[in-house]
């Protein structure tokens, strides 16, 4: 297995990849850092991680390098602004992103583990077990964190909302 089999893992697994780590911690450089790092360690495994789920070994550097990173953050600098959007947009994605936003508000309420839980149970239907596994923790201790991230998001007034707002849209038509 050589480089033209990375470099197709790559193409598969980027984009899954980048919403994972998107959900983790809600900047999207900061996740398409996180898994630039993460496809760095993998390549460097290759040989060893190609033959199994090099998609899964690359999902668990993510989600270590995000802990780690959560871990250290609070002695490294922070931006302090936001930067000017551009002045003429191509295309107006005003209401995926209000809807994205709310999502995302939503998720920083909960906290690393709950978001990493229910992230991985939910963008890439993965057992219990699995995430378990992933996280290195028991599976009562994802049984109960995910059940109490999912009653947070439950409570959440303006995902509910978001959510009233998506059902009452009339099915596509054909």
């Amino acid at each position: 297995m050589g480089d033209d089999e990375f470099a197709a893992f790559v193409r598969g697994a980027q984009r899954r990849l980048v919403r994972y780590a998107d959900m983790l911690c809600g900047d999207r450089g900061r996740a398409e850092d996180l898994v630039q790092h993460a496809f760095l360690k993998t390549y460097l495994a290759w040989r060893r991680v190609a033959s199994g789920n090099p998609e899964a070994y690359a999902r668990a550097v993510v989600s270590h390098a995000y802990i780690d990173w959560w871990r250290r953050r609070s002695w490294r600098e922070t931006p302090s602004g936001e930067l000017p959007e551009p002045a003429t947009p191509q295309v107006d994605h005003a209401d995926t992103l209000a809807r994205r936003d709310v999502v995302m508000r939503a998720l920083s309420q909960l906290n690393r583990r709950e978001r990493a839980m229910v992230s991985l149970r939910h963008l890439y239907d993965l057992s219990e077990a699995e995430v378990a596994r992933e996280l290195g923790c028991p599976i009562g201790t994802v049984k109960s964190g995910t059940a109490r991230a999912l009653a947070k998001l439950r409570a959440d007034p303006l995902l509910r909302a978001e959510h009233a707002i998506l059902a009452d849209e009339p099915e596509p038509t054909r």
